[in-house]
């Protein structure tokens, strides 16, 4: 049914409703007014929450619908691997260092028996340890006795007075002692060179240990046969590889490198052995 005129001319019937109007006069963003709550008059899910409460990113009250961390939309970001728990600050890593000692300090006697019959697991649990008493009085001592092992020097000795054997004897030892801790050293340092992590104090300390221990049936059986004896320069030969064997275990437990490189870190140090005491050129 037709509609009727007012005054003016004009129809009375209500235009239909168009799309709301958006943008208002003046380039500013208008947005409708809806229901606040449940999400009602946006067409979207209610954990959205409020748009119109989200702060524009350029300052004031409008609402930028593009922006990040806006309901509806995402914000990239980056993981840092140094912050993540789970990345490589939490996983072992080949080559480093354990967090601490894997046990307690030996005893002196459980060191010394343990160097020889007990290597990895000795050398392993005193990585982190320095053992300068046992290491220095126990390569001393071997210096005293090492003289008595060579058959020239020990005839020197024993033609010698006593006022001139003592001096004679002590300087030995304090050489000896001296020599094996450089020997040491040079082992730590190679190791070292070749991607090692151990510390130098035990590196020394089991060397000059091994040193001794390894050679002492070879010094007790040559003071009463004669270092030049057949059979005492075969049991020098085979204390030597078995110096080398342990020499390699403790660098590879100490500085956690493999045999080959470990074997190479004490390349000096049993050349430097073979040549001055197994074969008797001291």
């Amino acid at each position: 049914m037709a509609g009727f005129r007012n005054g003016r001319g004009r129809d009375n019937r209500e235009a239909p409703q168009g799309p709301p109007q958006y943008y208002g006069g003046g380039g500013q963003q208008q947005w409708p007014q809806g229901n606040n709550g449940g999400g009602g008059g946006y067409g979207e899910p209610e954990y959205f929450g409020d748009p119109r409460q989200a702060p524009h990113p350029q300052g004031g009250g409008g609402y930028d619908p593009y922006a990040a961390n806006n309901p509806g939309h995402t914000q990239a970001f980056s993981v840092n691997p140094d912050e993540d728990p789970y990345g490589q600050g939490s996983t072992y890593q080949a080559g480093a260092a354990p967090a601490g000692p894997v046990g307690p300090r030996l005893h002196w006697k459980d060191l010394l028996t343990g160097v020889v019959f007990r290597p990895a697991p000795t050398y392993l649990q005193m990585r982190d340890y320095a053992m300068w008493a046992p290491a220095l009085i126990v390569t001393f001592l071997y210096g005293l006795l090492a003289i008595f092992g060579f058959d020239g020097a020990r005839e020197d000795v024993i033609n010698a007075t006593l006022s001139s054997a003592i001096p004679y004897v002590l300087t030995t030892g304090v050489a000896v002692t001296i020599s094996f801790f450089i020997l040491g050293v040079v082992t730590h340092t190679l190791a070292r060179q070749l991607g090692g992590d151990g510390a130098w104090q035990p590196t020394v300390g089991l060397s000059m240990l091994i040193a001794c221990l390894t050679d002492t049936p070879r010094l007790l059986v040559g003071m009463f046969l004669g270092g030049n004896e057949m059979f005492v320069q075969l049991l020098g030969w085979a204390t030597w590889v078995a110096a080398g064997a342990l020499l390699t275990t403790m660098v590879s437990k100490s500085h956690d490198l493999p045999w080959p490189k470990a074997l190479a870190a004490s390349a000096i140090q049993l050349v430097a052995l073979l040549s001055i005491i197994k074969l008797g050129t001291f």
